[in-house]
């Protein structure tokens, strides 16, 4: 098995993939304790450090990229210094970033973590500050996207719905995506975290178990529960397959063809964060479907790839020599 999935790792290089979907810029903060304010309560910090870090769909495109796919990104930010920070990440890693448009009335969606510590004790995060507008885009920067789009979607050999809610993805760009996808055969994969019913007749679906009690509208409680509400959705959304992660219990692909596969964890060693690693195993399946694996193939290896991610400290990406290690 490792042998074969090494051989699909080699298959996976150089696949084009086009991610749409809210880019969002992790911002961390680091500040010194220095002295309480005389204002109120509250600590002064010294800031003694940012760094800004690829999140939402942007996380997606960087891990494509650095598992050796070409990712194409399309996306919506502002004109501001969080986009200016996202592109130079994505760029460094060779993503094509022609399809992120700036719009000068909205910011880039940004998530500022505030973290405080000292020489004498540990560092932490204090508070957290989101910025995104809550308004639709317009029609002319939705034209803007579809131009791109049809530019680019003759070069792609897969498609990723990066979905978290800030609107990027609309009704027209969902329904062109899944059209070309089915049209052309090419596989296409959604992982949206509030609204998956509106992406009927995408090719697989991505989600948490949280997420799909959410999208069943009950618990979930026990391994029937969870299989029912996975060929619920399945049947629902008339999918190819829908793929379920579970933390440290693994993941299960649901077929249409009426396959369950139960895919264990890859590894039961520490997990020190879990940020991310959904895009990570959304990144993997997506290359490893283009690369024409089965899908229960190309989701034991995003088991693989998520097990890595969830090992590293906050939004992290996977390259394809850690994976290629892992099978060894």
């Amino acid at each position: 098995m490792a042998k074969n999935q090494a051989g699909l790792i080699d298959r996976m290089q150089e696949q084009s993939i086009l991610v749409i979907g809210d880019m969002v810029a992790d911002i961390y903060l680091d500040g010194r304790i220095s002295r309480i304010s005389r204002e109120a309560p509250v600590l002064v910090l010294e800031q003694a450090g940012e760094k800004i870090v690829a999140g939402g769909a942007a996380n997606v495109v960087n891990n494509v990229a650095t598992l050796g796919g070409k990712a194409f990104a399309v996306g919506i930010v502002g004109l501001d210094h969080s986009a200016d920070g996202l592109r130079e990440i994505l760029d460094s890693n060779g993503a094509d970033t022609e399809g992120i448009l700036g719009d000068v009335s909205r910011p880039t969606i940004s998530k500022t973590r505030i973290i405080a510590g000292g020489r004498a004790t540990v560092s932490q995060q204090i508070v957290r500050i989101d910025h995104e507008s809550k308004e639709p885009i317009s029609a002319e920067l939705e034209r803007d996207l579809l131009a791109y789009i049809e530019k680019i979607l003759p070069k792609v050999r897969g498609i990723v719905m990066s979905d978290y809610g800030a609107g990027t993805i609309t009704e027209k760009i969902k329904e062109r995506l899944i059209e070309y996808s089915r049209m052309q055969g090419i596989p296409s994969i959604v992982d949206s975290r509030y609204a998956i019913g509106r992406f009927k007749g995408v090719g697989y679906v991505k989600q948490n178990d949280a997420e799909l009690a959410a999208a069943v509208e009950r618990e979930l409680k026990t391994e029937e529960d969870l299989r029912g509400a996975g060929r619920e959705l399945l049947s629902r959304l008339e999918a190819e397959g829908v793929l379920v992660t579970r933390g440290e219990r693994g993941m299960m692909l649901f077929e249409r063809n009426g396959s369950i596969h139960d895919i264990p964890v890859s590894d039961k060693s520490e997990v020190y964060d879990v940020s991310g690693a959904g895009d990570t195993c959304v990144s993997t399946m997506i290359l490893a479907l283009a690369a024409g694996a089965e899908p229960a193939a190309a989701a034991e290896l995003s088991n693989f790839a998520s097990g890595i991610a969830v090992r590293k400290l906050g939004t992290a990406t996977v390259s394809h020599e850690e994976l290629r290690r892992v099978l060894l």
